[in-house]
């Protein structure tokens, strides 16, 4: 047996086209055929590589901008407002409401499931009347931005298995994040920098879950689709800088001779994966100019950063990382995806909520406004929410000022703003006691289907071939939620 013919042989259909000379010449004539009908609907990719027939129809956004709140925001703080619960704090929630099997072992043993009505006011805001706690006072002033989706629930209960069903469409690690899936089926617009990006902040609370390289990676999608990790502190990116005494003539030399030897072993064995090799050479020597100037913010006006909030300037805090993203944007990074922690509360819950609203609402809503004044919103989805919700009853001792909740994936709250959506609308309801969907139930596959949707993707057309079947973000579920949909 000849293993290098073996290894050839065993390649996909994608790859083996990639490795002859026929496919290469198909694949760049198909690829600029792809780039005409792309720049006619406003979404040119530099990538060539992308899937055929893509976008399937008229986008209305170009990139997204995904705020995720680690840990589980309590709905019932922040959006779904239940004003009749304050006659029935402390009595126990109905069994038939909250069966004991719903409840996680962080609670199962408690004798009591008290119910516990937020403690902080709400108003209606906007010309939809979309009820915030009194904790959003910037986030408020966005409301007629806004779809405030009460409906959202997910199968997951615990942290990983949640996030990772947020950012994969999976509860099992091993699949492509949704930003590798748009880098795969979008490209970049954008040759010095990444088309996918991710950062991460730490809330004041600091009840934090971790955070795994796998929620941005790519799974079994070649590795140039992964995410990129900007660093909270230091350099963003590693080894942007040139060694002491290389100039970046020779540097380049380098990478010439360098990219001429890969070369050589993708002809001999095919690996597509040694080209992915080359290109993110290539990216990180043109991202030593282009990462620098992204994060200098001095020529940013003084209104601007003042209306991202005093930790602006702070490397790493979410109000630096939220002026990151829209520069990001500016730019052309196809996905960005911020991850802020701290929000597992499951003791204490209005102080340490308080402590996190104070982190991201007026960073939040200045990201929104500051899209909207540079005509840049038309194009930009927006997603803001967690992994799953809390639960009405408390954990742990109840009192008049003070709370926990535990884990509760069968509502929550998230909201969208932006390219496409109805802004200033509310969708779905939950029941008198925020435990269950009363209307309109969003799943976390119908989420990702309408996200694609947005960006003039197909959730059942963009695929990947693996082991048999093809593969994709919304696994074999999801529909696109027409309601929230401008």
């Amino acid at each position: 047996m000849n293993p290098q013919r073996e290894y050839v042989l065993s390649q996909g259909r994608r790859q083996f086209l990639a490795s002859s000379t026929g496919g290469l010449a198909a694949t760049a004539l198909s690829g600029l055929l792809e780039n005409d009908a792309r720049r006619a609907l406003g979404a040119i990719s530099n990538t060539a590589s992308v899937p055929p027939g893509i976008p399937h129809h008229m986008p209305k956004a170009s990139r997204v901008i995904y705020l995720f709140q680690s840990g589980g925001p309590a709905q019932m703080e922040l959006f779904d407002y239940k004003p009749k619960l304050a006659a029935r704090f402390g009595e126990d929630v109905p069994k038939s409401i909250y069966p004991d099997e719903r409840k996680t072992t962080m609670t199962s043993a408690q004798t009591k499931f008290p119910v516990a009505p937020s403690t902080f006011k709400f108003a209606r805001h906007g010309t939809g009347g979309t009820w915030m706690s009194e904790l959003l006072r910037h986030t408020s002033t966005i409301a007629d931005e806004m779809c405030v989706i009460r409906s959202m629930y997910t199968d997951a209960i615990n942290h990983d298995p949640a996030i990772t069903l947020l950012m994969t469409g999976a509860q099992l690690p091993g699949r492509p994040s949704i930003g590798s899936w748009l880098s795969y089926g979008l490209g970049s617009d954008n040759a010095n920098l990444p088309a996918f990006v991710a950062m991460s902040s730490r809330g004041t609370a600091k009840q934090d879950q971790p955070l795994y390289d796998r929620l941005w990676g790519s799974g079994f999608l070649p590795a140039r689709f992964q995410g990129v990790k900007f660093r909270n502190q230091g350099t963003p990116v590693l080894d942007l800088a040139d060694p002491a005494g290389i100039d970046r003539a020779t540097r380049r030399q380098m990478l010439d001779y360098v990219a001429r030897l890969n070369e050589l072993k993708f002809a001999e064995f095919g690996d597509p994966e040694i080209q992915t090799r080359i290109a993110q050479y290539e990216l990180a020597f043109r991202m030593q100019t282009s990462i620098p100037d992204l994060v200098n913010f001095s020529d940013e006006p003084a209104n601007v950063l003042q209306s991202y909030g005093p930790e602006v300037t702070r490397q790493g805090s979410y109000a630096s990382n939220c002026l990151v993203a829209r520069r990001l944007a500016e730019r052309g990074v196809r996905y960005i995806q911020l991850f802020h922690q701290g929000w597992d509360q499951h003791v204490a819950v209005p102080k340490q909520i308080a402590q996190q609203c104070n982190d991201t609402d007026q960073a939040t809503a200045a990201l929104v406004l500051d899209l909207k004044q540079r005509g840049m919103l038309d194009d930009t989805l927006i997603v803001w929410g967690g992994e799953f919700g809390r639960t009405i009853y408390s954990q742990g001792e109840l009192t008049s000022k003070s709370y926990g909740r535990d884990h509760h994936p069968s509502c929550f709250t998230m909201w969208l703003a932006g390219a496409g959506v109805r802004g200033g609308t509310n969708y779905g309801e939950t029941d008198d006691y925020s435990v269950n969907v009363a209307r309109d139930g969003v799943h976390v596959h119908d989420l990702h289907a309408t996200i694609l949707h947005l960006l003039g993707i197909d959730h059942q057309r963009l695929t990947f071939p693996l082991q048999g079947r093809q593969f994709r973000l919304t696994d074999v579920a999801g529909q696109v939620v027409r309601g929230v949909l401008a």
